[in-house]
């Protein structure tokens, strides 16, 4: 073709954008190859693309090319555990050690605070009314670096929103608080202030915050404290701007609907953390977490069945600590049935169950006993019985049982998966 330089067409730029995207990954152009054999579903990739569509929460360019992510979202069957900023901030050395317990383990993915429960972004954000309200806090340095690493190791990352409650914004934003009756800033037993679930402009922070996460990497925006509040004097709410015809669980729906919404040209999935007893309770939950008004409104649903959480009762059993196979079984298998009777012919959220790797000694003697491995297997395998194919641990202070998660293997639990 000597110097003369051909045109390309809209057409073929978008074609050649895509190949690029393909061979070097989401994330930047790393040279490391980037395989997506975890992708979940085969779409026309230009489809109802509206480059002009995409920008960031401030209206500048996004970081990503012009076009939509949604065709190249990344999915995988789960099996992670949580870190703390806190954690993942002690050095190099550390950091790099939990990958490799990770590579070792049937471990494969991370979840990993956003917004953390004291209301503050953990790392430099560009979020304009995160840097208004004071809510940046620079614990982790560097997330790109981290990102990348993660990448680089195939470990897939969620990132954990801790949504209504919020002693940051709700105090410096009145106008996005739950109020009391007489016009202040409501706050529960523990002196939090929380966004007020029915309003917009408090759902547009919170999804702003899911955005810029998505352009550091992360594949699935996970929404903790996604409800209203359950102690403190909530007689004593005004819920301003509230519609009277929207129950609480409609309103927690409708934000993770628009957060889903808002989220689709990123490619993230999008997950919301429930009580473990919104699987049982068939009622409309006061906070919020009614399970056939949530399971349409979201992509995956993580209720926190920690055996340790249950009341006495439950099940048939007096002291559900001590019975770790039941409790994770019988609400996983409870909540499958309610939601195979759904009437709904949409898509519907899949369950990521929270397991309990902690001790509860806080119940009492006589009520608790020690988790270690077998506890944490034993939870395990209920899960898959149940026929439930990804879950997560818990452990506040990241203390995890390695060696039940090294030596164990998928096939283990499930014969042959």
């Amino acid at each position: 073709m000597g110097k003369k330089q051909s045109k390309l067409s809209l057409g073929a730029k978008l074609l050649l954008i895509a190949g690029m995207m393909l061979t070097f990954g989401l994330v930047g152009c790393g040279e490391e190859e980037f395989t997506l054999e975890d992708q979940e579903v085969e779409v026309d990739p230009w489809e109802d693309v509206n480059p002009g569509e995409i920008s960031r929460f401030d209206g500048e360019a996004a970081r990503q090319p012009d076009i939509s992510w949604e065709p190249y979202k990344v999915d995988r069957k789960v099996r992670a555990v949580y870190f703390t900023e806190y954690t993942l901030s002690r050095g190099e050395e550390y950091f790099q050690s939990l990958i490799e317990k990770t590579n070792n383990s049937i471990i494969n993915a991370w979840v990993i605070n956003i917004k953390n429960d004291n209301a503050n972004v953990v790392y430099n954000s560009e979020v304009p009314l995160v840097q208004e309200v004071g809510a940046d806090m620079n614990i982790i340095r560097d997330i790109d670096h981290v990102m990348n690493e993660l990448r680089e190791n195939d470990i897939y990352t969620i990132g954990r929103i801790v949504a209504f409650k919020d002693r940051i914004a709700a105090t410096a934003r009145e106008d996005l608080a739950i109020k009391d009756v007489n016009g202040n800033v409501w706050r529960d037993n523990k002196g939090d202030a929380w966004l007020n679930p029915y309003n917009p402009e408090a759902w547009d922070y919170l999804v702003d915050i899911a955005k810029e996460a998505a352009m550091h990497g992360y594949k699935d925006i996970q929404f903790d404290y996604v409800r209203f509040p359950t102690d403190g004097r909530t007689t004593e709410i005004d819920y301003e701007g509230k519609d009277e015809e929207m129950e609480q669980s409609e309103a927690i729906a409708a934000f993770l609907e628009y957060a889903r919404q808002e989220l689709k040209p990123y490619g993230v999935l999008v997950s919301a953390d429930i009580f473990g007893w919104a699987l049982v309770e068939t009622g409309g939950a006061s906070v919020g977490h009614h399970l056939e008004t949530i399971v349409p409104s979201t992509d995956v649903i993580l209720p926190m069945i920690y055996p340790s959480h249950y009341g006495p009762g439950i099940f048939g059993f007096s002291k559900p600590d001590l019975h770790p196979y039941e409790m994770v079984y019988q609400s996983l298998e409870k909540a499958q049935e309610r939601i195979a009777a759904m009437d709904h012919d949409g898509p519907k959220a899949r369950m990521r169950p929270w397991l309990q790797d902690f001790t509860a000694s806080y119940l009492g003697a006589g009520n608790w006993m020690t988790y270690g491995t077998e506890e944490v297997l034993t939870q395990i395998q209920a899960t898959y019985d149940a026929g439930v194919e990804e879950w997560v641990l818990w452990n506040s202070g990241n203390n995890y049982t390695w060696e039940a998660l090294v030596d164990a293997e998928v096939h283990d639990f499930t014969g042959g998966n």
